[in-house]
């Protein structure tokens, strides 16, 4: 077997020495941004390379032999990669992989600068993915959900949807697609204006009715049709506008996926169990990740696996082995005490996360930790916290510490949700207020942090020495 070319050796050798220096020099930098200690170098070579060259990762990604695949969706992507990526390991492959969440142009590029391969799997934040995909020119691309969010930096879901359709579009006959049938702005995509299906579309979703929701959230986003513009009807729903639905008007509906989950059992934080129906059999997946939603993750990375070549089983056996992305359901002990990290950051997430919490009261109530940051990654609009149905969880709260650089509204919001107010304690800084709830819990911590406010929590853990730094 050959061994896996240099990082963009390919691309080096027909570009010319010229490349080959700037390329060096972004490495530079990005080791000596990590032994300074300041981050991961996770973004700053790339930076640096795309501003000295900038269409280097075509350059570089024309020096993978097998091609690329890329997964976005707006919740969930990390999860999906990681599973995607362990799937293929379990293969026997390895591909250049943005692991550490950095998903933008830069982080494509500091992956393709940094590691060796023969293949890319990339997660793409979902407004940069008809950029990147126009320079990647991916065999694959895997569309899990379009929710609100960050409505301050990314604007309305109907103008990504159709920034979406049109990269669909372009890219039809060249890249083969894996689409959520059960997202109706998502599946929309695999259909052309004549509405036949387009050629190289793969769709996934759930058939399980018990673990529909009794009714549509509050945070329900897809409302109306894309075709006609009338609003759909839903049969049931899963995960905010994720379900079976169908247009009375035009006679749009969510088509017959190919990978499909008929039974689903939710066991709380210890994961599901999850009978799965595909063209080539059928499979029970163990699943230790929690959440309906993470069910969705699983079945877009399975979907995405058969699509490049792996035996359905060996691709279950991976799953069952999967560790969690960094802040996503992560347990990390803490003075004794396992702390249980999962981000929040949007409504259509957070309801999945307490809802998923809701399956984990033990005695006086559960003990919390929610950190809502309000920088620029996390979107500066935290409006969407009075979206999110923290009612779930009223009654079932012994004690929850809010902290952040909003941690007061945090702390209105789960008063207006019906938490006890003497339940409630508001400590912005992350140190102390986590040292506060740690100290003060009688059960597992569960953490609930916006994005920041995770990268923060991390850092933190990892200068105790209680974790690893998150880009490793």
């Amino acid at each position: 077997m050959k061994p896996a070319p240099a990082p963009g050796s390919a691309a080096r050798a027909r570009s010319g020495p010229l490349f080959g220096a700037k390329l060096a020099l972004s490495r530079a930098i990005g080791a000596a941004s990590r032994a300074s200690g300041r981050g991961g170098g996770t973004t700053l070579p790339g930076r640096v390379l795309l501003r000295l060259e900038p269409d280097a990762i075509a350059r570089l990604g024309s020096g993978l032999p097998r091609g690329a695949a890329i997964v976005s969706a707006t919740n969930g992507k990390t999860t999906t990669a990681g599973m995607l990526a362990a799937i293929l390991a379990a293969d026997g492959r390895r591909p250049v992989h943005n692991r550490a969440g950095s998903n933008m142009t830069w982080g494509v590029a500091t992956a393709l600068l940094e590691q060796r391969g023969d293949e890319g799997l990339f997660e793409v934040d979902e407004a940069w993915l008809p950029r990147v995909a126009s320079q990647l020119d991916p065999g694959l691309i895997v569309l899990g959900n379009l929710f609100r969010d960050q409505l301050d930096r990314y604007g309305e879901l109907e103008a990504l949807a159709d920034d979406w359709a049109e990269l669909v579009e372009r890219r039809a006959g060249r890249t083969r697609f894996v689409l959520n049938a059960d997202d109706p702005l998502i599946a929309d995509l695999g259909r052309d204006r004549e509405e036949r299906p387009r050629p190289g579309v793969s769709y996934f979703g759930i058939n399980d009715a018990s673990q529909a929701l009794p009714q549509l959230q509050h945070a329900h986003d897809a409302k109306h049709c894309r075709r006609c513009g009338h609003p759909y009807e839903y049969e049931r729903a899963f995960v905010g506008h994720l379900g079976h639905y169908s247009c009375p008007n035009c006679g749009a509906r969510r088509p017959a996926p190919q990978v499909v989950a008929t039974s689903i059992e939710l066991l709380g934080m210890r994961g599901s169990r999850v009978s799965v129906t595909t063209p080539a059999g059928g499979l029970e997946l163990e699943l230790p990740l929690p959440g309906l939603y993470n069910v969705y993750n699983a079945l877009a990375a399975f979907a995405a696996a058969m699509e490049l070549g792996v035996e359905g089983a060996k691709a279950a056996g991976a799953l069952a082995q999967m560790r969690a992305v960094f802040g996503r359901v992560e347990t990390i002990e803490v003075s004794g005490r396992p702390l249980s990290i999962l981000l929040i950051k949007n409504p259509a997430g957070a309801n999945e996360v307490l809802r998923t919490l809701s399956l984990e009261r033990d005695g006086d109530g559960l003990d919390l930790w929610i950190a809502l940051n309000d920088r620029i990654a996390d979107g500066r609009d935290v409006s969407w916290v009075w979206d999110a149905d923290f009612e779930i969880l009223a009654g079932a709260v012994r004690r929850v510490v809010c902290a952040g650089t909003r941690a007061p509204e945090m702390a209105l919001r789960l008063k207006y949700a019906g938490w006890p107010e003497d339940a409630i304690e508001v400590i912005p800084e992350i140190d102390s207020s986590l040292d506060r709830a740690v100290a003060g819990a009688e059960g597992p911590l569960f953490a609930l942090p916006t994005y920041t406010a995770l990268l923060e929590l991390r850092t933190l853990l990892s200068q105790r020495g209680l974790a690893r730094d998150y880009w490793e």
